[in-house]
């Protein structure tokens, strides 16, 4: 394998490509790659198999290539480096724009400018970092080989999510946890797949849309399991008389942990057969020459400069994520949108925005296995090692988490994924199956937002003392 280079020469190697356009660094084709210690002497297998999935196509429709011109005429070797360094990173994508939302959000926090303000500014801050970490993760594979990568992509591809899961594990906020990690399953499930199904139809109506029917087959699969881990713990719950709501509460906690082992060990046996044994049923598309977005054939980045942004921006992602925890109930007072509706609605959506854009994107390109990949892949994630980590988690911290999501919730969620396997079953699409898949999300989202859940701090004892204790209903 070859020597891994530095980043401050791989910067370097950078800054002379920008400054001779006509000196190839890169170059694919053969020949000289500028020294056995250069991101040039990866191998072929590294550079078009580090592990490139969906999700990695998917970001890489929102990065855009960095002008180092510029910054070549800086003197300073170092300098020089770092600030090809600083350019990639924060301006080597489309969500730019979105970055000064994460300072605001701090300083709003520290200047008590207004609970709602920082819960708003920190929800946009999260964008364009989620979208970066997808990127750093992607260098990091380049260096580490396709199995190393494709692990890093399953566990960081949903970091935010997880993220704010743990800080309101910390805080104690179950119902938070379990409505927004619920809504992230239905967003990629029925927003993102109805959207990019419905417009990539809608573009491409005079084509015919087809897909790998075999990879969605699995993913579904694995929903259905997901969705009936939930669904035990509700029966069970719902199997007693009333009088004996109290006894079934050990019990029903107890499968719920069973049930979140086996999950995870479906999880890691998915993984071992989307990485090893199966890998070219979920290897993503490549990208035609007429592609507008970036060509990942080498590393951006040295694999020390990668690990360490990787790690500073899920520190910031912590940071924001715990503002975002604190202050939901103030936005949702500020706002008179109840908590449920902003954790399965809103916080999915802006949230998970720059994957979502990418999963439209493609499917605007008739690329629908990367669509599929995406919304399918971070649903499959979501439910399977997301969901039944938190559990575990929670049962460490002490904490009282089981896979009962209630009565509406699991409803739906189950809903939805019979909808979507449906949808996917034949292989073909068209814009009318996104559009029915649309209608879907916003029925539901409807119901939620009619729907008035108790206060937080009494969500607990509530579910506690009465399995069909009524929730109350806004007047419209």
């Amino acid at each position: 394998m070859a020597s891994i280079t530095t980043g401050h020469d791989h910067e370097s190697r950078l800054l002379e490509e920008a400054a001779d356009p006509h000196a190839n660094i890169y170059n694919n084709k053969g020949g000289s790659h500028g020294g056995a210690g250069g991101a040039g002497g990866l191998s072929k297998d590294m550079r078009h198999g580090h592990g490139r999935t969906a999700h990695n196509m998917s970001s890489s429709s929102l990065r855009k290539k960095s002008d180092l011109s510029l910054v070549s005429k800086v003197r300073c070797t170092v300098l020089r480096g770092f600030l090809a360094t600083l350019q990639e990173i924060f301006l080597g994508t489309k969500l730019f724009v979105l970055f000064p939302a994460v300072p605001l959000a701090i300083a709003a926090h520290y200047y008590h400018l207004g609970r709602a303000w920082v819960f708003a500014l920190s929800l946009l801050g999260l964008t364009p970092l989620a979208e970066r970490v997808s990127f750093l993760t992607e260098q990091i594979a380049f260096y580490t080989g396709p199995t190393v990568g494709g692990l890093l992509n399953a566990t960081c591809g949903n970091a935010t999510e997880l993220i704010i899961a743990l800080f309101a594990l910390r805080r104690a906020k179950i119902e938070v946890v379990k409505w927004s990690l619920m809504g992230s399953v239905l967003s990629n499930l029925l927003l993102v797949l109805g959207t990019s199904l419905f417009c990539g139809g809608l573009a491409n109506i005079r084509k015919e849309q087809l897909f790998d029917p075999k990879q969605a087959e699995v993913n579904t699969g694995l929903l259905l399991l997901g969705s009936l881990c939930h669904a035990l713990p509700l029966m069970l719950r719902y199997s007693v008389s009333s009088d004996e709501q109290g006894a079934v509460a050990v019990p029903t906690l107890m499968l719920s942990r069973v049930c979140s082992i086996v999950m995870l060990i479906a999880y890691v046996a998915y993984l071992f057969f989307q990485l090893k044994t199966h890998r070219r049923l979920f290897e993503a598309q490549e990208e035609d020459e007429t592609d507008d977005s970036v060509s990942e054939d080498a590393p951006a980045l040295g694999f020390a400069s990668a690990l360490a942004w990787l790690i500073g921006m899920t520190v910031v992602i912590a940071i924001l994520s715990e503002y975002v925890v604190g202050t939901i109930e103030a936005a949702s007072e500020s706002w008179g949108i109840s908590v449920s509706f902003i954790s399965i609605i809103l916080l999915p959506i802006v949230g998970n925005a720059a994957e979502h854009a990418g999963a439209i994107i493609f499917a605007f390109k008739n690329k629908l296995d990367i669509t599929l990949g995406v919304s399918l892949g971070s649903a499959t994630q979501i439910s399977m090692f997301v969901v039944p980590l938190s559990v575990i988690v929670a049962w460490i911290m002490g904490i009282q988490m089981d896979l009962d999501f209630k009565l509406l919730e699991t409803g739906s969620l189950i809903i939805a994924i019979l909808a979507t396997s449906f949808t996917l079953q034949d292989g073909t699409s068209h814009y009318m199956k996104g559009f029915v898949l649309l209608l879907c999300y916003i029925v539901i989202g409807s119901c939620f937002f009619v729907l008035k859940a108790p206060p937080l701090n009494e969500a607990h004892s509530v579910n506690s003392s009465s399995a069909v204790a009524p929730k109350g209903v806004i007047s419209i």
